[in-house]
């Protein structure tokens, strides 16, 4: 998944990044902007031109970044840019608290999208009481990331809250995953379950 991933997060996500942090002390913050849009777009324009898949992220992140750009041109403020996905982290963390209370967590029905559970599993105690406390850590990790954005969106300077940011995002996630996988495998042991990673396994012809 990572090695499938790879190349559309460095399409889509760093080299944007990268192009915008770069021009933004040769060209300024407009030159930055539409150096990093028009990326995106020539991206998507060269693979329709050339028959290629665009891939999905890369679609999303184009949006996203025409979005931000149109209202941040429009506005002249880079704040406008930036707060977009700092208030986007917020609501998420918000839906992951309030789904607790109502005794239906949002980690467990993103889990059924991905990995779809049979019936005495899902309906496992364990398992449930499991899927609520997810809920409440991303909860937590997600209102702690949008609070720590907030307060370096203004009180940093562009450059240090770009550069920051593009690290506490992916490394937040990886922690709050960690420690999801250590408490779920803990959780399973309480219960008498073993949890067992499958490895890849080659499939040959028929």
């Amino acid at each position: 998944m990572a090695r499938h991933a790879y190349p559309n997060i460095l399409e889509g996500k760093v080299v944007p990044l990268v192009l915008f942090v770069g021009f933004l002390e040769l060209a300024g913050v407009v030159g930055a902007l539409i150096t990093a849009l028009a990326w995106s777009l020539s991206s998507i324009v060269y693979r329709v031109a050339t028959g290629r898949k665009v891939p999905g992220l890369v679609i999303l992140s184009t949006v996203g970044l025409t979005a931000k750009t149109i209202a941040a041109l429009a506005t002249g403020s880079l704040v406008v840019y930036f707060l977009q996905p700092t208030i986007s982290t917020f609501l998420v963390g918000l839906a992951f608290l309030i789904s607790v209370p109502l005794g239906k967590p949002l980690a467990e029905r993103l889990a059924h999208d991905f990995c779809p559970f049979d019936a005495e599993t899902a309906d496992h105690p364990q398992l449930r009481n499991f899927f609520l406390r997810l809920s409440l850590l991303w909860a937590v990790t997600s209102l702690v990331n949008g609070a720590i954005t907030a307060w370096m969106l203004f009180t940093q300077s562009v450059t240090t809250f770009v550069v920051i940011k593009s690290f506490m995002g992916p490394v937040m996630t990886a922690i709050t995953i960690a420690v999801a996988v250590f408490l779920f495998r803990r959780r399973m042991a309480r219960a008498g379950v073993s949890v067992v990673f499958g490895s890849s396994m080659a499939v040959g012809p028929a």
